[in-house]
Parts: C-alpha cells; sequence; structure tokens
C-alpha cells in the first residue's frame, strides 16, 4: 500500500484550498465510552496512539483555560449547573439548572446575571496544547451561542423565546456572540497563522427537516455567524459548520454566508442525497462526515462499513472536497470492529 506523503495538517490543507492530496482526510468523532472500546480493542493506550494506528488526521482542539471566578459546584462559567445522566450505553453531562429560566426581559436579566467575559479565561495555555501536534490541523475558536441559551432559559423556554420574546433572544444572542468573538480573536492573537478550522454551528435541523423557520434562521442566526465567519477568514481560518439534521432548505443561506466546509450530511435525512448534495454544492463546500452513525456502523456489518466508505469516496470525493467521519459521534453501541474498517476502507480507497 502506497505510504502518506502529506501530514494531516497539510492533508486538511490540501483538501481545503482546493489542492490535490495524497489521500482524503479522516477524522474522528466519538464518545468517551465508544473511544475507550476501540482503544481496548487497538490495545492502544490513548486516543492519539488509535489515531497514529488508523491514519487519521484528527484536529487538536485548542481552547483557553478558565481562571474567572470562582464557579459554584457543578456548575460553568454560564452558571448553567450540569449533571451525569446515564443511559444504556454510558453517561452524557447534562445541563439541568437554567440561571435565566425565570428573568423573562431584557431589564430582568441585566439586573440579575453576570455575563461571562474574555478577560475569565487564560489564553498562554494554547500553545502548549499544540506541542508535540504540530502535524496535525489545529481547530480553535468559533461559535454555537443559541446552545448556550438553551442552557441559560431551558429547551422549551428557548424555543417558545424565538416567537414570544425576541427582544430577549437578540440580547442575550448579542451577549454570547460578543463573548466568543472576543475569544476567537484572543485565540488567533495567540497562535498567529497556526488555527486551521475555526467551528461555526448551530443545530437548525431535525431528522425529518428544520427546528426553525427558514425566516427565523436567516434573520436572527445567520447575519450573527457571519459576524464569526468573516472574522475567521480575515485570520486566513477556515470555516467548519455543523449543523445536524434535515437542512437542505437553508445549505445556501449558508454557502452564501461564507462557510467553508458542511458537516455531518445525515444523507439518510430527507433532501441530504449525497448525489445531489455533491451536484449543487460541491464546488462551493467542503463536505465533512457521511458514514452514518445511526444505523451502518451501529447496526451494520463490517462489510456494510466498507461498502459506505466507497461510496462516500466515490460520490461525496468526486473532485475532492471531501473529510471521511462519521456523521456526529460515534456511540458506545458501534461494534469497534466497525470503527476500524471504517478507516482501513478509507485508507486503502481514498487515495487520489
Amino acid at each position: 500500500m502506497p505510504r502518506d506523503v502529506l501530514t494531516p495538517r497539510e492533508r486538511w490543507l490540501a483538501v481545503l484550498r482546493r489542492e490535490q492530496p495524497d489521500r482524503v482526510p479522516m477524522d474522528y468523532w466519538g464518545t468517551p465510552e465508544a473511544t475507550r472500546r476501540l482503544l481496548a480493542h487497538l490495545g492502544c493506550a490513548d486516543e492519539w496512539a488509535a489515531f497514529r494506528k488508523l491514519h487519521i488526521d484528527r484536529p487538536v482542539t485548542v481552547q483557553p483555560a478558565y481562571t474567572g471566578p470562582a464557579l459554584k459546584p457543578g456548575c460553568d462559567c454560564f452558571g448553567c449547573r450540569r449533571a451525569d445522566v446515564r443511559h444504556a450505553g454510558g453517561v452524557y453531562r447534562e445541563c439541568v439548572g437554567h440561571p435565566l429560566a425565570e428573568h423573562d426581559t431584557v431589564a430582568d436579566v441585566e439586573r440579575n446575571y453576570t455575563w461571562p467575559t474574555a478577560d475569565w479565561f487564560d489564553y498562554t495555555v494554547l500553545p502548549g496544547q499544540v506541542n508535540g501536534k504540530e502535524e496535525y490541523p489545529i481547530q480553535g475558536g468559533g461559535s454555537e451561542p443559541f446552545l448556550v441559551y438553551t442552557e441559560l432559559r431551558g429547551l422549551e423556554r428557548a424555543y417558545r423565546d424565538l416567537l414570544t420574546k425576541p427582544e430577549l433572544v437578540a440580547y442575550c444572542l448579542d451577549k454570547l456572540f460578543d463573548l466568543v468573538y472576543e475569544q476567537t480573536r484572543r485565540i488567533y492573537e495567540t497562535l498567529p497563522g497556526q488555527i486551521t478550522i475555526s467551528y461555526v454551528a448551530e443545530d437548525f435541523g431535525s431528522q425529518e427537516g428544520l427546528l426553525f423557520s427558514p425566516q427565523i434562521i436567516r434573520t436572527v442566526f445567520i447575519p450573527r455567524m457571519k459576524r464569526m465567519i468573516d472574522l475567521a477568514h480575515q485570520a486566513g481560518v477556515f470555516v467548519f459548520c455543523h449543523s445536524d439534521g434535515a437542512i437542505r432548505p437553508i445549505i445556501p443561506d449558508l454557502v452564501a454566508a461564507g462557510i467553508d466546509v458542511l458537516n455531518p450530511i445525515q444523507w439518510r435525512c430527507p433532501g441530504l442525497d449525497r448525489a445531489e448534495l455533491k451536484r449543487d454544492f460541491g464546488d462551493l463546500v467542503v463536505f465533512h462526515g457521511g458514514v452514518d452513525n445511526q444505523q451502518t456502523l451501529a447496526f451494520g456489518t463490517p462489510a456494510d462499513v466498507r461498502a459506505e466508505v466507497v461510496a462516500n469516496l466515490r460520490v461525496l470525493g468526486a473532485r475532492g472536497g471531501y473529510i471521511l467521519a462519521p456523521c456526529h459521534n460515534i456511540q458506545a453501541v458501534s461494534p469497534p470492529e466497525n470503527v476500524v474498517a471504517l478507516y482501513e476502507a478509507g485508507y486503502a480507497h481514498g487515495r487520489v
């Protein structure tokens, strides 16, 4: 089998710049439980050993260290209280306490809540997070503020607020975007020219359609996301846009806003036929993901996984512009044999 010529970082950059890499880059997303099972299966001491063994080009994620006011037990810097919620496959850390749940007006929030600032974080730790992994792409900065808003207010309230309290949503989103904008700016400043991608995300889709009206997405979310996209591009950073589900109606809006990478490509959702996506957007964005972790990885055979990988490489990878990865975090229900099949097939068939 041919040997790799490029480093993972060079490989990502080649795809992002629409140049020809030695092979299709491969990324990994997995829950801690799934990752532990994979490490045991491979006999690897840590995840980076597994990435090297499977030729995975996983980006290094950098983030500043929190140094602000003392946090209440179980709470994050926003005052959201978290707890471990167990399920059949493991544990998810969920938000169970919402600090803005009873504050229904802008004036009420201003009286009773202190917003975090970028000064509450130490950015000098960032270079140390890259040490020893310089050959990998670096992910840093970005935004997903409505997710934070749902935790501040509670999920149902947050969704209702979009219709019943738009002024509260706008005020809080602007505060949250101001925070991540300044954090991202300082990350770029601390690691000049080293950040490869920034994660600009909001989950707009369900399994069947959009979670919000196109009008709300286009007026409430995308203009604020574009501010982050422009900041990234000014720093020479590529924008990685994550949005789960059946989001086909607003992909043109995301492309027009300037995203560079679209993830996760849940091709079994309505409107996300792989060939049609490639036809309509393949010259405009890089596709990331595409290996189904709800059916194929979880309940298929290694042969099923290999067949899906080959299909993705053929369709999404035609003429370049594809990074092979699961559609989201691999869950513990997925056999490690299937995970290995994913990356072995990608390495064997992803030469370009």
